[in-house]
């Protein structure tokens, strides 16, 4: 499930969008003073949808645990809400490369701070080195170190670990494990400073495939593991035993017992592994190796599970089933600590029929199955599913047995069982977070219930979007799992597009004047790459492929449907009329040219290639090279024309060694003007026009006044307001941006592994420039506040406020406000514009929850520092009216 995405960063580097190299080391990034509005943002619901390898719960304090991702950032569980809250999208366009989490590392002598070992690719695909970034609170800030390497979060073996990890005893000393050759590298100052281990033996030699010469299935996957005895330290002192996991089949672990001074490799060892993970229970003095003959995550053809004594230096196959009987390796693997003799384990590159998971409850002695056949093909399960939450984890599939939908899950390399409660188990997929809290129900013979433990954890790449004027909000091209119809995007689609389900989805289009008419295009190992709906999108039916097609490339639709223009991989720029029972060549036009359509003219669609611009006006059977120059050279460009308004076209795109930037035409292409306020632009995305402009609002993630964010214009590009800030960058936002028709100010933004990422606007139409109002009108009537602290932590806390219209009369907008008597300081508000004046704080409603219906409530949260007391606010005023408070 994860190929796919590699592409997705790649072909944007080849096509030379991502320019810019990482900065020098900073402990953040200098702030701006371009965003001229409030923006609320939040991700259209997905849930999942991408590879979680790694899940680290902290040992120390109960409900602390963190998600890694492989091209989308960290996370960190909200035990309240029974959400993930992400923590890396402080990630700017020129770090993109940081989104790619190689390795976390949860503190346990002070849960407050938390480490991520960070970058994407080993090779040339990504321009930066890797970094590690540490934080004192839990991920809402951090502070970077960048490293001499580079490190693989979406590389093959991401799924071993953790790479990254804290002394137990000492928590000031930092190990990392380095690919490449790079050795393994330690910290003695809490990950401000690293330097190599220079006297550790073996930098490791697997790689997945030598013949590689991008480099990517070629690179050594190096040290994977690291791993400490915590009863061979005392606190404040170093632990003397490491035992370190090396990707090597003959000389997978190493061992230090004088506290990293000196290293040898762990005499008696298995060989013809590799060691995917080391799990030490100090309590009965067992290290468990959970082994594979393949990297991962999702190769793999045999394996074995071992146990090694520490004390005696005894070692035992305590493999499930016989080495013989394997057909996949062993990667997943964790303990009970409140039981230390329970062991669990998976099969994680089991895909036909289903991933295994093993449970022991005898240190490994003996072993049972999550499922089992009773008389081939029919299979009894130890567990029940109920994927009612993410419905399209099915994946409209209706298998034959012994496979059953929805799967137990595939590249299960991230299992863990909940140090504080042995009846709460979570386990990574190709496309979820798994999760159970009554797995002990497992050992009495009772199901155990699995279910998606992936709300808030939103990891899908996004390649095109886009917003009709009329039935669904949004339409998505999204890798890995096609995309999705969202009719709320406060809610999970039942199903991704079916009939067909492409891999991935490449592009689509809706006919601007006929929206129920929308076409797809995409990949997909056998069938068509083209399919059709007439109802929105809603239902589908696939079309034919012209000969030689081998992927989707781009598709327009005719603005009242009619016809299509498609310019797929692996044959030329193709025109039909209908439903594509049959295609014809475009004349004149290269292959691979970015096809779209004008929104008026059915019979004007354009194209770009190589610097040149193309216009069709017979329906795409011809097109003619239009004489514009000063274009961008390559194909990184993104162009889009203007509902409403015939021959109206911007095109975005180039890179920093050419033109590079945002051009206008208003003759359908003869000619283009470039917007000389625009430094760079990869984007272009129309949406509502603001209250008494005569423009449609425009989009784009851009470099505008020096500075990299997303920005708005309501009058043309004449001026442009960023509308994100520091805090919200989410890396790589080059794939595709688009307004809503139909909502002003709200905006739909690509992300490469953070989902869609939508953001509503406090100004209420008035646009950019002036002419906005407070959205704010003060409500009359009586009024109750709920104020909950949810978490709190040395330093920090988050609350939850309710606010209830008790009155007899709706609110048309809110303004709450209260003091703190301690000092306390807000440092991030959700649902609510939230402004600090010493210790008074306001909270304004944002545009979407202004209305409060009488006996209704609005929530919103924040998170704040304390220092000394953290004494609740007990007075609350709705404007000048006092609430009663609960």
């Amino acid at each position: 499930m994860r190929r796919t995405r590699i592409l997705t960063a790649v072909l944007a580097l080849a096509a030379g969008l991502l320019a810019g190299s990482p900065s020098a080391l900073a402990a953040s990034t200098p702030t701006t003073t371009l965003a001229a509005d409030t923006y609320t943002w939040k991700n259209a619901r997905i849930d999942g949808g991408g590879f979680v390898p790694g899940i680290v719960f902290n040992r120390s304090e109960k409900n602390l645990a963190y998600a890694r991702t492989d091209i989308g950032g960290a996370y960190r569980w909200q035990e309240s809400t029974k959400t993930w809250t992400p923590l890396t999208d402080s990630i700017g366009w020129d770090q993109w490369g940081h989104t790619g989490v190689v390795s976390l590392a949860s503190d346990s002598v002070d849960p407050n701070k938390v480490y991520a070992a960070v970058g994407t690719y080993t090779n040339s695909w990504d321009p930066g080195n890797g970094a590690v970034l540490r934080s004192a609170d839990r991920g809402a800030s951090w502070q970077k170190t960048d490293l001499p390497f580079k490190l693989g979060g979406n590389m093959p073996g991401r799924g071993m670990g953790e790479r990254l990890a804290i002394d137990p005893d000492k928590d000031s000393v930092l190990y990392l494990g380095a690919p490449s050759g790079k050795g393994l590298w330690r910290s003695t100052d809490s990950g401000v400073t690293w330097s190599q281990v220079t006297n550790f033996p073996n930098v490791g030699n697997y790689v997945q495939d030598a013949t590689d010469t991008s480099g990517y299935a070629s690179d050594n996957q190096g040290i994977v593991w690291v791993t400490f005895d915590e009863s061979t330290g005392t606190s404040g002192s170093a632990t003397q035993t490491i035992y370190v996991g090396v990707a090597d089949k003959d000389n997978a672990v190493y061992r230090s017992t004088d506290g990293g001074a000196t290293w040898s490799r762990l005499p008696g060892q298995p060989t013809g592994y590799l060691a995917h993970k080391g799990v030490l229970d100090a309590t009965n003095g067992y290290l468990y190796l959970a082994y594979s003959d393949k990297g991962g995550p999702y190769d793999g053809g045999k394996g074995q599970l071992w146990r090694y004594a520490t004390r005696t230096g005894t070692w035992t196959n305590i493999s499930p089933v016989a080495e013989g009987d394997t057909y996949y390796g062993f990667s997943g693997l964790t303990l009970d600590r409140q039981h230390p003799g329970t062991v669990m384990t998976t099969a994680y590159s089991s895909w036909w029929p289903d991933t295994q998971i093993f449970r022991s409850t005898d240190s490994g002695g003996t072993w049972t199955k999550a499922w089992d056949y009773t008389s081939y093909p029919n299979r009894s399960n130890r567990y029940t599913m109920d994927v009612s939450s993410v419905p399209w984890l099915t994946f409209d599939a209706n298998p034959s047995p012994p496979e059953q939908a929805p799967k137990l899950g595939w590249m299960t390399e991230g299992l863990e069982i909940d140090p504080f409660n042995s009846a709460r188990m979570m386990y990574g997929t190709g496309a979820t977070i798994y999760g159970t809290e009554n797995l002990t129900n497992w050992d009495s013979g009772g199901q155990f219930t699995i279910r998606p433990m992936v709300q808030g954890l939103e990891e899908t790449a996004v390649n095109d979007l886009a917003s009709p004027p009329s039935g669904a909000t949004l339409l998505s091209a999204l890798g890995d799992i096609s995309g999705f119809r969202h009719t709320d995007l406060t809610k999970v689609p039942s199903m991704m597009y079916t009939s067909p389900n492409f891999t991935t989805t490449t592009s689509l289009d809706y006919a601007e004047t006929n929206p129920n008419t929308v076409v797809r295009v995409g990949s997909l190992d056998s069938g068509p790459h083209i399919a059709f709906s007439t109802d929105n999108g809603a239902n589908w039916f696939a079309g034919t492929d012209p000969s030689g097609v081998s992927g989707g490339g781009t598709v327009a639709a005719a603005s009242d449907g009619s016809r299509f223009v498609w310019s797929p991989a692996g044959a030329g720029v193709q025109y039909t009329t209908g439903f594509g029972t049959s295609w014809s060549a475009s004349g004149g036009i290269p292959a691979g040219a970015i096809v779209e359509s004008d929104r008026v003219d059915p019979k004007t669609f354009y194209a770009f290639k190589s610097g040149k611009f193309y216009v069709s006006s017979d329906g795409g059977a011809t097109f003619t090279a239009s004489a514009a120059g000063g274009l961008p050279s390559g194909d990184s460009v993104r162009f889009k024309a203007l509902p409403g308004a015939k021959g109206d076209v911007w095109l975005a795109g180039g890179a920093s060694d050419g033109p590079y930037g945002l051009w206008h035409s208003t003759d359908a292409g003869a000619s283009f003007t470039k917007l000389s306020n625009v430094d760079q632009a990869d984007t272009i995305g129309f949406g509502k026009a603001a209250t008494g402009a005569s423009y449609q609002t425009l989009y784009t993630s851009a470099k505008i006044g020096g500075v990299r964010g997303i920005f708005r214009s309501t009058n043309k590009g004449a001026s442009w307001t960023r509308i994100n800030d520091d805090a919200h960058q989410w890396g790589w936002t080059g794939g595709a941006i688009t307004g809503d028709p139909r909502i002003y100010g709200r905006v739909y933004i690509a992300t490469n592994g953070r989902g869609i990422i939508y953001g509503d606007s406090s100004d209420t139409g008035g646009g950019d420039g002036g002419g906005g109002t407070d959205p704010t009108p003060p409500p009359t009537g009586a009024c109750a506040v709920t104020y909950k602290i949810t978490n709190q932590w040395s330093g920090g806390f988050q609350a939850d406020v309710a606010l209830t219209n008790t009155g007899t009369t709706a609110w048309s907008g809110w303004s709450l406000a209260w003091s703190f008597a301690d000092g306390q300081k807000i440092t991030q508000a959700w649902n609510a514009d939230a402004t600090q004046s010493g210790t008074t704080v306001t909270a304004k409603n944002l545009t979407w929850n202004a209305n409060v219906a009488t006996g209704s409530s609005v929530s919103f949260g924040f998170t704040a520092g304390w220092t000394g007391a953290n004494t609740r606010p007990m007075s609350f005023k709705l404007g000048d009216q006092a609430c009663s408070v609960s």
